[in-house]
């Protein structure tokens, strides 16, 4: 009796005895698998990706087979459900995924992977086409619901309904296969259709995916430019086969692109050869794993694009100004054609009407100082067009001696109406000397005309070389006194500008005891005082202000009698003698104006006088349509074929191509 009381408590001390031994092991064992569910994703280094591919498996077949049973709707989908431990699945995919890298089965994964994602995308489509049925069926049964919002709520999901929760952590899933096949890009996104979008919620929770404008242009492009570093780098050349495929997929790309700017200009098969391209540059990918050479050749691509670039920006610059200083073939044309007409005829002996108004301080008086026949005539007939009293209108043409019999001729052959003309030729004015004028000793001296014509000052702007700062045509507005010495207002004009406005109330505005009347250009800080003068020198840097505002030469009033009370030209000419090596300024008529009348000007509404018709091709035209006068300053010129087309209007009105001689040289509009 004592020995089977004894056999018996020996049993049940040592059941507790096992019971203790093995209940802590089941309990840590559960433990553990509820951890494993709590942990995020993004935790996991790239030896536990495929525990968590596996893991994530088994959780939505669970759920989509709770679904699937309560509602015949949804087919089960075709996953394996891992019911073995979490240890033993992680030991067994980590083998098999050893094995696959041994026995080189890379792309088989790539492809198992890509159709399970596309397995998984049509299931969640599916379920979101049928939320409303699920949703109605249960009625205030909401348990699938339940199951399946408390599960992507634990797992960092939006509290949305269960067709969009499901369809996202199928949009997870895609994500983490995706990094499974490339986990040295883990920290990559996962495809490039994620790239070229954007999702966030609008205010009731749900996700709008927002695309970005001509995407497929820009992948395309992208993929051109990869391909073309493949070719060239050192290793993908190992393979003639991949070298072959590649060449042609670039061939097609750049047939499928041609000049398309937007996605709509793309052919149909765009996208298939997007993904074509896509697909052989990953091969490229498997080949050359060396991002170093790769980052070489982009850098060495774009340094070679660099140096293209700045040598097309000198040719351009080059090739403008040569354009800009060469005469058309018809402007050529048409003073040889009336320098014949004007001797033939006998025009030589005739003078031009009214005469008497030419020193009449009563009436409006234009200087324009030209060797441009039509350019000329443009600034006078757009004048006369405008004013309100032409009769009023004096016009002061001063021009060379190679000019002026042509330009006598046309305006003897079309007269402006009642406006008066006078033509007077440079050679006429025995006071202009070399002794008398400063400028004009420079611009006769063998230094200077070798700075001109000779092409070895590669530092030097191209526009300082242009002959036409080597014209005195071009200084004459400095003696605007001694040209009209019985004149008290004169208006200077460039021959390239247009009249759209009348101006005689210009002669009304009170130049309050200065000089000039201006139109200021300091709305852009290259307009400054600096951007002209070297303010290093210390003669220009005592006497004036770098930033004070700058203003332009084209349309301005000038008062002759305060010029002659201040003597003006006298101080003009100091500062040419100053600049004979070009030290305080390059050359130019602007840099030396901005210093003679230096606290000398008035500033005139900006409503007068508009810059920039001649090299800039944004401007507003509202603002063109309410200037006065209209300036086509740069190279250019409304009469150059390189002249900007959409201005040319503007100019070409004022120009009637039914005249003889411009037909006659072939001028058409």
């Amino acid at each position: 009796m004592a020995k089977k009381y004894s056999r018996r408590r020996s049993k049940t001390v040592l059941t507790f005895l096992l019971a203790s031994i093995f209940a802590p092991i089941l309990y840590y064992t559960d433990r553990r698998s509820g951890l494993t569910d709590s942990i995020p994703s993004s935790e996991f280094t790239e030896k536990d990706f495929s525990l968590v591919s596996l893991h994530d498996n088994a959780k939505l077949s669970v759920i989509t087979q709770v679904i699937s049973e309560s509602t015949g709707a949804v087919h089960e989908p075709s996953h394996e459900t891992y019911s073995e431990s979490l240890t033993n699945t992680s030991t067994k995919s980590k083998v098999a995924s050893d094995k696959l890298i041994s026995q080189g089965e890379h792309k088989s994964r790539v492809l198992s992977a890509t159709n399970e994602v596309s397995n998984l995308t049509n299931d969640s489509e599916k379920l979101q086409n049928k939320e409303h049925n699920i949703e109605s069926n249960f009625g205030k049964d909401n348990k699938i619901l339940q199951v399946v919002n408390g599960w992507s709520t634990a797992n960092g999901f939006r509290e949305n309904t269960a067709a969009e929760n499901i369809k996202e952590i199928g949009s997870r899933k895609t994500e983490t296969l995706i990094v499974q096949m490339n986990p040295e890009n883990k920290h990559e996104k996962p495809s490039q259709e994620v790239n070229s979008r954007r999702s966030r919620p609008d205010k009731k929770g749900s996700i709008k995916t927002k695309t970005l404008p001509n995407s497929m242009v820009l992948r395309l492009r992208d993929q051109l430019v990869r391909a073309k570093v493949y070719v060239g780098l050192g290793s993908s050349r190992s393979h003639p086969t991949f070298i072959r495929e590649l060449r042609g997929r670039i061939r097609e790309i750049q047939r499928v692109l041609g000049d398309a700017t937007r996605d709509s200009e793309l052919p149909k098969n765009a996208y298939e050869k997007l993904k074509a391209v896509e697909q052989t540059l990953s091969k490229g990918k498997l080949i050359e794993d060396n991002c170093s050479a790769a980052t070489k050749k982009l850098r060495a691509i774009l340094h070679s694009t660099e140096e293209q670039l700045g040598v097309y920006k000198k040719q351009s610059t080059f090739l403008s100004q040569l354009t800009a200083k060469t005469m058309p073939k018809g402007l050529h044309c048409l003073p040889l054609r009336l320098t014949n007409e004007y001797y033939i005829n006998g025009f030589d002996q005739k003078e031009l009407t009214n005469q008497e108004k030419l020193e009449d301080n009563e009436l409006n008086h234009y200087a324009i100082f030209s060797d441009n026949v039509l350019a000329a005539a443009v600034v006078v007939n757009s004048t006369v067009s405008h004013a309100k009293n032409p009769e009023k209108n004096v016009f002061h043409i001063v021009t060379d001696k190679l000019n002026y019999a042509a330009i006598k001729m046309w305006f003897i052959s079309n007269p402006p109406g009642n406006a008066t003309i006078q033509v007077t030729n440079i050679e006429d004015f025995k006071w202009l000397t070399s002794s008398y004028s400063p400028v004009l000793k420079q611009l006769k001296s063998k230094t200077m005309i070798e700075y001109y014509f000779k092409s070895h000052h590669a530092d030097e702007n191209l526009k300082y070389h242009n002959p036409k700062y080597l014209s005195i045509l071009n200084h004459l507005r400095f003696y605007l006194p001694e040209i009209f010495p019985k004149l008290n207002k004169v208006l200077f004009l460039d021959d390239d500008v247009v009249v759209q406005k009348d101006l005689s109330a210009l002669w009304k505005v009170d130049l309050k005891g200065k000089v000039i009347g201006v139109v200021e250009t300091c709305g852009e800080s290259f307009h400054r005082f600096d951007r002209y003068l070297n303010f290093s020198n210390p003669l220009i840097s005592q006497n004036f202000d770098p930033h004070a505002c700058g203003w332009a030469f084209g349309m301005n009033m000038f008062d002759l009698a305060e010029w002659r009370r201040q003597n003006i030209t006298s101080v003009y000419h100091s500062w040419q003698n100053s600049n004979q090596e070009r030290l305080l300024w390059k050359l130019g008529t602007l840099p030396v104006g901005l210093v003679t009348f230096w606290n000398r000007t008035v500033p005139l509404d900006h409503s007068w006088h508009l810059l920039g018709l001649g090299y800039n091709p944004n401007m507003n035209h509202k603002d063109i349509a309410q200037a006065a006068v209209i300036h086509f300053n740069g190279n250019l010129k409304p009469w150059l074929e390189i002249g900007l087309p959409e201005y040319r209007k503007y100019w070409s009105k004022y120009v009637d191509h039914d005249q003889v001689y411009l037909r006659e040289c072939n001028l058409s509009p």
